[in-house]
């Protein structure tokens, strides 16, 4: 299911031809740019915050963006590119390696749907189909749907209709309901003084199965990560998932609650409408969040939290009669 990639690279290039200023003992072949805990041999990665120093003490890199500040925490086997904006540098090699990842622009290979093709699947009017699709048997896709090139669809899916696909591989029995936007670029860029660099993502949204997302969502594709939905998870309508935000299985998301870019939430996780979480948090498993939320650090496991900033249950109650104590006791 995670072998699909999307994104073409404008050539191979070697570390020295990205860094010229730099000393490299090797002048490797780039293979990929990957997260740290995701990398491997000949792959490029980056270390811009102290959050994940863990993932940095291991990672398998052959070369790293970072800071002077934190050099410190990678093997020695990693060679260090040290720079002063770890995020602004990584935008540019992206730029360099996918010249087409900062826009979305129109699949141009888009023609109706190829019926003898697709023998097991129905389709609605107009739907437009990409090259090198694959839909599973048995699938239902509504009027005036889109998928995009090299998207995958299990068996058994539902698709609504008005619906963009993009950039995204489904598992089997996945329903997706009208008028959801799902594998399209995130809300990334770094602000300059004369222009904003547009961050590229060459990310995908990974949906595995079972798993029910009504209408209205909009599913950031990941920028260099994925974004990813667990299985036996339902997305309420209008929910939005920013770019590299992880959803674990059997979670229940209702409508309008808002998830900033690389957020993990655990499994078995039900949160209440209208509910924001902040960017690179993680939820533990089997938290339960009210509605209208706001969430601004981490959660463990089996908590109940409620408010603005979000805490305990039991200590929002308690705030709340305390700042209601004359209208409690009347």
């Amino acid at each position: 299911m995670k072998s699909s990639f999307f994104f073409t690279e404008k050539k191979k290039l070697y570390i020295k031809k990205l860094f010229p200023n730099n000393n490299f003992k090797k002048n490797l072949k780039i293979k990929s740019i990957k997260i740290l805990k995701k990398s491997s041999k000949d792959d490029l990665t980056f270390f811009d915050s102290i959050k994940y120093k863990s993932q940095a003490l291991i990672t398998n890199a052959s070369y790293c963006i970072t800071t002077k500040k934190l050099e410190k925490f990678l093997p020695k086997g990693v060679e260090k590119i040290i720079v002063k904006n770890v995020l602004f540098e990584l935008a540019k090699v992206l730029k360099k390696i996918y010249p087409d990842a900062d826009i979305d622009y129109p699949d141009l290979s888009l023609k109706l749907a190829n019926k003898n093709k697709y023998k097991s699947v129905k389709f609605g009017n107009n739907v437009l189909i990409g090259k090198n699709v694959k839909i599973g048997k048995n699938t239902i896709i509504g009027a005036n749907s889109i998928i995009e090139h090299d998207v995958v669809v299990g068996n058994h899916c539902v698709i609504g209709s008005h619906v963009i696909l993009k950039n995204s591989i489904l598992g089997n029995n996945v329903v997706i309901q009208d008028d959801c936007k799902i594998g399209l670029k995130g809300f990334g860029f770094i602000p300059l003084k004369e222009k904003n660099f547009k961050f590229s993502h060459i990310g995908r949204v990974l949906i595995n199965d079972n798993v029910e997302i009504a209408s209205g969502c909009t599913i950031d594709r990941g920028s260099v990560d994925d974004t990813e939905i667990g299985k036996n998870t339902y997305l309420d309508n209008q929910v939005h998932l920013a770019h590299n935000v992880k959803i674990g299985s059997n979670c229940m998301i209702a409508g309008q609650v808002g998830f900033a870019g690389s957020s993990t939430i655990g499994n078995n996780v039900s949160i209440g409408g209208q509910a924001g979480i902040s960017g690179h948090l993680t939820i533990g498993n089997n938290v339960k969040i009210g509605g209208g939320s706001g969430v601004i650090k981490d959660i463990e496991d089996n908590q109940i939290v409620m408010g603005y900033p979000a805490v305990s249950f039991k200590e929002f109650i308690k705030n709340w009669k305390k700042n209601n104590e004359w209208n409690w006791n009347r």
